[in-house]
């Protein structure tokens, strides 16, 4: 009888874990990642596949980054409002070819840098010479700051009254 319960229990351990790897196993198959270019700029992505499906049923065939599918989108506006009758809109796959070749000549127009790292090493010399350059902020412009020794006010009630006792002088004067 103990055996008899010892192997429902290992049983139905067996089967939870068959269930959990099942489960593993199918969300893994729904979600498989895959990396993708983008065919304008050159993006490389990683997305699901039913995402890559669908941008491609919306670009004709074609994956494209969503900057890039965005000037596409943009480029197709732009030609409707350029042409006399705003029911003519370039299509899809010509406003693609248009922005293809825009990311292709601002491309080629930057050359990229010989050596990068010597050129991130010459920058970093740049700005560390321009702030040992730069005035120190706790220099005041190279004045001492005003120390105090007593409160200001005590010198304005000293002059306030000068200034009565002046005024009632020159007033019996006057009279």
């Amino acid at each position: 009888m103990a055996n008899d319960n010892i192997l429902k229990r290992e049983a139905k351990s067996l089967s939870a874990i068959e269930c959990a790897t099942t489960a593993a196993a199918a969300a893994t198959e729904v979600e498989t990642v895959s990396a993708v270019k983008c065919c304008c700029c050159g993006l490389v992505e990683e997305c699901t596949e039913a995402y890559i499906t669908r941008v491609k049923e919306r670009y004709v065939g074609r994956w494209i980054c969503g900057l890039c599918g965005e000037a596409v989108k943009d480029e197709r506006l732009r030609s409707r409002n350029k042409s006399e009758d705003e029911s003519i809109m370039m299509t899809m796959d010509e406003a693609i070819r248009s922005h293809m070749k825009f990311c292709q000549q601002f491309r080629s127009s930057i050359s990229p840098p010989n050596n990068p790292t010597e050129e991130f090493i010459i920058a970093m010399k740049n700005i560390l010479f321009r702030t040992l350059d730069s005035p120190r902020k706790d220099s005041f412009n190279g004045c001492r700051p005003l120390g105090r020794s007593q409160s200001c006010f005590s010198t304005i009630q000293a002059t306030t009254t000068k200034t009565t006792t002046t005024t009632s002088q020159d007033q019996t004067l006057s009279e």
